[in-house]
């Protein structure tokens, strides 16, 4: 098992660019820690907290799930960046340290061959496709669920992969409306990902407030990370794709790490 000392060490040397380069070296996944190892050090995590990574120092980067204020989750990144498989870090992660009463899970996703059934857990409640006909029936009936919902002693989270694909259905998209605006004060969280280049379209703008909480993996086109942060001074083209992401925390930002899946 490693220690807090040697995790730190190890994001380190991932984050360390090549002599004389100024480039990440893209070794990076063989040598950050394993998700299993990090939970196992952590343990027990707060009854309340959600991993989602790693920072700098070695440490944990929580989300807490009894406080609604956060609101729903954006990752966003560019194509590659490592969304869907920080959607499935979030996942297991779930999976190893809650019981499926405490805590449970549906996932959303166009490309279900990223969520191989060798990675079904006791947390998942069901697997969609957009386009299927029972997701916006069973947006509907979380819906119903979160107006009746009144208990703290269950928490629900929606990871939907490339959200964009759920927009077109005028139906499911009055109750994604709903779930964004009302879910996590019923302790429903939906946790979303989406390209960056989709994320700063005209079109999804009204969506785009809805997330007052950001993350962001690697987004090469600098317009693009200063449209979604707000800030003019930010980038996020160093940010190793597949394992790196940035979030505001104060007035600075908090760069951190997607351990591997085991």
């Amino acid at each position: 098992m490693m220690t807090p000392d040697e995790i730190l060490m190890t994001i380190e040397s991932s984050a360390k660019p090549a002599s004389g380069t100024g480039a990440i070296p893209s070794s990076t996944a063989r040598v950050l820690p394993s998700l299993h190892s990090v939970l196992a050090q952590f343990a027990p995590l707060p009854r309340s907290a959600l991993f989602l990574g790693l920072a700098n120092d070695g440490l944990p980067v929580l989300l807490n799930l009894s406080d609604p204020l956060p609101g729903p989750v954006m990752i966003a990144g560019d194509e590659g960046s490592g969304k869907t498989n920080f959607l499935r870090t979030i996942s297991c992660a779930l999976d190893q340290v809650r019981s499926a009463g405490a805590v449970s899970y549906s996932v959303i996703s166009s490309q279900l061959s990223e969520w191989r059934e060798s990675e079904i857990g006791r947390n998942r409640e069901n697997l969609f496709s957009p386009r299927e006909a029972s997701t916006a029936e069973y947006l509907h009936s979380l819906v119903v669920w979160a107006h009746t919902h009144k208990s703290a002693q269950r928490v629900f989270l929606l990871l939907i992969d490339h959200f964009e694909t759920l927009l077109e259905d005028a139906q499911g998209g009055q109750d994604l409306r709903w779930l964004l605006l009302r879910g996590p004060s019923r302790c429903l969280w939906p946790i979303v990902a989406i390209n960056s280049s989709i994320a700063v379209s005209k079109a999804f703008g009204p969506w785009l407030d809805f997330f007052r909480t950001r993350l962001f993996g690697s987004i090469r086109d600098q317009r693009q990370a200063q449209t979604l942060t707000g800030f003019s001074n930010v980038s996020f083209t160093n940010s190793v794709p597949g394992f790196q992401f940035a979030m505001r925390e104060g007035n600075d930002w908090l760069p951190f790490w997607i351990p591997t899946l085991d």
